[in-house]
């Protein structure tokens, strides 16, 4: 698969999964601090949500990453820009910033160190003990955002 557009979609329990996952945030209960995402849809411009890792990174920046690769939240905040992160009545709006793929190898690993016994799954074997030149490989398929 093409890193550039990689995109893996839920397949058998993934979807009951994720509607689990996407309630408890709308229900105030966060998982080592997820949100639901909400971005205006690019076409729509209705808001469209799903739960996401927020990453706090090593510079002590927020950010946030798409293990499934270039899926619709990443597309459709490419275009908005910006979104809110929510949890139960809470809602903080957010400008974000794509990184570069040459700027996403720490992030990579900071994030398979959080996160990894969620989502490793999705990296396809690479783990936070990869080399830096794994990451490098793999980051053009793993878009990466800085909120601000």
């Amino acid at each position: 698969m093409d890193n550039a557009t990689r995109y893996l979609s839920p397949a058998g329990a993934d979807a009951v999964f994720n509607k689990i996952a996407n309630l408890l945030p709308k229900l105030g209960i966060s998982i080592m601090g997820s949100r639901l995402l909400a971005v205006r849809g690019r076409k729509s411009g209705e808001w469209r949500t799903t739960m996401v890792n927020v990453m706090t990174g090593a510079d002590g920046q927020r950010y946030l990453v798409a293990p499934r690769g270039h899926t619709q939240w990443v597309r459709n905040l490419r275009v908005a820009g910006e979104g809110e992160l929510r949890l139960g009545r809470k809602s903080e709006t957010f400008s974000a910033t794509e990184v570069p793929d040459a700027d996403k190898v720490p992030l990579l690993r900071l994030y398979l160190e959080k996160f990894g016994w969620e989502v490793g799954k999705f990296f396809e074997g690479v783990t936070k003990d990869a080399t830096d030149a794994e990451l490098t490989a793999i980051a053009p398929g793993f878009p990466v955002f800085r909120l601000g």
